[in-house]
Formats: structure tokens, C-alpha cells, sequence
């Protein structure tokens, strides 16, 4: 029922329900909307002054229609916009709550029909290819997104250029087999022909990116989120870092790496969050002083034990 909300929301389910079925009554629509049939007729004329073609039919058994061969336009969504709509309703779906599965499935159904050709087959690459972790509290895009979720649709293998922790960053082959969002990262589970095995890869690590010919078969019932969880499991000498820089987001972007780590501006625009995966504790000491601002560590713990390793050293080179 369309009851709870505004006038404006009911004259679009009306137009919905008319689009839904060849013909209804005054008093269907009062009754599916929840308002008495003067505020139907009013929701009509309001339609045909907006040039939707409804027509009338007076009688026992009359009702309205709109014109036979009357198409609405197509959805006219960008591609962040597509994403956004597709990676929500993908959220809901596998939520688990009771109900919404069946209704977000008819919503995707009717997303998929009215967009345009190329964000439709985007759409359903997103929907064929990334898996959420749901435990997370949000989502963020990543630039990459569309092109690796597509290859992985399409199963045609990736050129990519890509920014390891350990080296410069070096072109390879990839065969995206999925997509997966963990702990806050956007990662790209698949084999990678340089190493001659499956890997996992951080999007914001990727440099550059381009579909090629080549395609290839993605293995049958290949879990994506399992292998990428059982993989970081797998790695105890990487911690992850969270500190709170108390300067504003646009005075640090250009001293952190984007490959190093990511940023996030605090509700404020005061402070940024600072989050990085690394092997080494005294590394990211001997970071975090070279930035010149003040901050707080959330995690780990053991952070604060390299910071004071470091101030000692300091302490003893400046008494030298």
C-alpha cells in the first residue's frame, strides 16, 4: 500500500499501476492507493497535464488506460548512479531480512528493463560478480568497479597496471573471476598470469586498467569471499592500521600514498581516518612522524609500543 507516503509518491504509484496492467478502475487505484476517488481523478489530470497519454473509459466497466504503444523513457542514470541503485538493492538481497528478497528482485528486474543498453549489461555484471560483506558499515566505490566486474561478467581477461606494497608497480595479465568488499577495501579475486596462480588484489592499488581479447573460463562454484577471507587469514605479519589525523582531509592527501593507504574525512571536516595494511609496525611509526601532524592511534595497540621505539631512537641521535 502507498498510504504512508506524500502526494507526490502516490501520483507515481499511479502512474505505476497504470503502466502494470491494461486497464483500472477509479476505484481500484482509491483502494491500492488508500485515498478517496476525487484524489484519484485528481492524480489523473495531474498525469495528462504532465503529457501522459491516459485515456478514459466511461461505463459499467470502464476505467483508465494509457494510450496503447505509450512508452516511458528510459531511466537516465550515470554510471556512479547505476552502481549506487544496483550495489543497494544488492545489499538488501543479501541482507538475509525477511521479505525483501522477493521485492528487490522485482526491482532489479525493473531497473534492468528500463536502462539503456550499456548500464543494463553493466548492472548485471555487478549483480553476476561482487560479493558484500555485509558486517561492514559501508560501501565505498571504487574508480575500477565497472571494469573489472564487467571482464569478470564477460569473463575476458584484464590489463592491468598494479602498485604492490613490495616493488614498482608492474603491468600483468588478470582473469577476474569476482569481486569482493572487506573491512572497508574493494578487492579482485582471480588468476594472475605474471604469478601463474590466484590472487587477490586491492582496487586502490590499481594504477591502470583496460579489457583485452583474451578470454578465459572461471572456475565452477569458485567462492570469491571465501578465498579472499581465508587468504588475509593467511597473512598474521600484516596488521591493519587506523589512526586519527587531527588536520583536515585536503591538508594530508598529497603526503599519503594512495597505494599505501586510504583516507576519510571525520563528520566534521576536522580530523582525517587513516586506515593502511602493514607488515611492519616500525614502518608505519616512522610514516605517521613524517607527516608533521598531530594524531591518535585507534589500532593496534602494539602501534604505540613502535611509536615509543622510534621517539627513543630519536631522543638518543638528538643527545649524540
Amino acid at each position: 500500500m502507498y498510504a504512508p507516503y506524500s502526494p507526490a509518491t502516490r501520483l507515481l504509484a499511479t502512474l505505476d499501476l497504470l503502466q502494470s496492467r491494461p486497464s483500472i478502475t477509479a476505484e481500484q487505484l482509491a483502494e491500492r492507493l488508500e485515498v478517496e476517488p476525487r484524489s484519484v481523478r485528481r492524480y489523473i489530470m495531474m498525469l495528462q497535464q504532465m503529457g501522459i497519454p491516459i485515456e478514459a473509459e466511461r461505463g459499467r466497466y470502464g476505467g483508465y488506460h494509457l494510450r496503447p504503444g505509450f512508452k516511458l523513457p528510459p531511466l537516465m542514470f550515470s554510471d556512479d548512479e547505476a552502481v549506487a541503485v544496483t550495489l543497494g538493492l544488492m545489499a538488501a538481497q543479501q541482507s538475509g531480512l525477511a521479505g525483501t528478497v522477493p521485492a528487490v528482485e522485482g526491482a532489479l528486474k525493473k531497473i534492468e528493463r528500463v536502462l539503456p543498453a550499456a548500464l543494463r549489461a553493466q548492472a548485471q555484471a555487478i549483480q553476476a560478480t561482487v560479493a558484500l560483506d555485509l558486517a561492514a558499515t559501508e560501501v565505498p566505490l571504487s574508480t575500477h568497479l565497472l571494469t573489472f566486474s564487467s571482464a569478470a561478467h564477460t569473463q575476458r581477461t584484464l590489463h592491468m597496471r598494479y602498485h604492490s606494497r613490495e616493488a614498482e608497480p608492474v603491468w600483468r595479465d588478470f582473469d577476474c573471476y569476482g569481486l569482493v568488499h572487506y573491512e572497508r577495501r574493494w578487492y579482485a579475486v582471480g588468476y594472475c598470469h605474471l604469478r601463474s596462480d590466484i590472487r587477490v588484489f586491492r582496487l586502490d592499488r590499481v594504477l591502470a586498467a583496460m579489457p583485452g581479447s583474451a578470454a578465459f573460463t572461471r572456475p565452477n562454484d569458485f567462492d570469491c569471499l571465501a578465498f579472499a577471507i581465508a587468504r588475509f587469514r593467511d597473512m598474521p605479519d600484516t596488521w591493519l592500521i587506523e589512526v586519527l589525523l587531527e588536520a583536515p582531509l585536503i591538508a594530508v592527501q598529497g603526503m599519503v600514498p594512495p597505494a599505501f593507504a586510504t583516507l576519510e574525512e571525520t563528520a566534521d571536516g576536522a580530523c582525517t581516518l587513516l586506515r593502511a595494511y602493514d607488515r611492519s609496525l616500525d614502518h608505519s611509526a616512522r610514516f605517521l612522524a613524517s607527516l608533521g601532524v598531530r594524531f591518535q592511534v585507534r589500532s593496534p595497540a602494539e602501534l604505540r609500543a613502535a611509536l615509543r621505539r622510534l621517539a627513543d631512537e630519536l631522543h638518543m641521535i638528538a643527545d649524540a
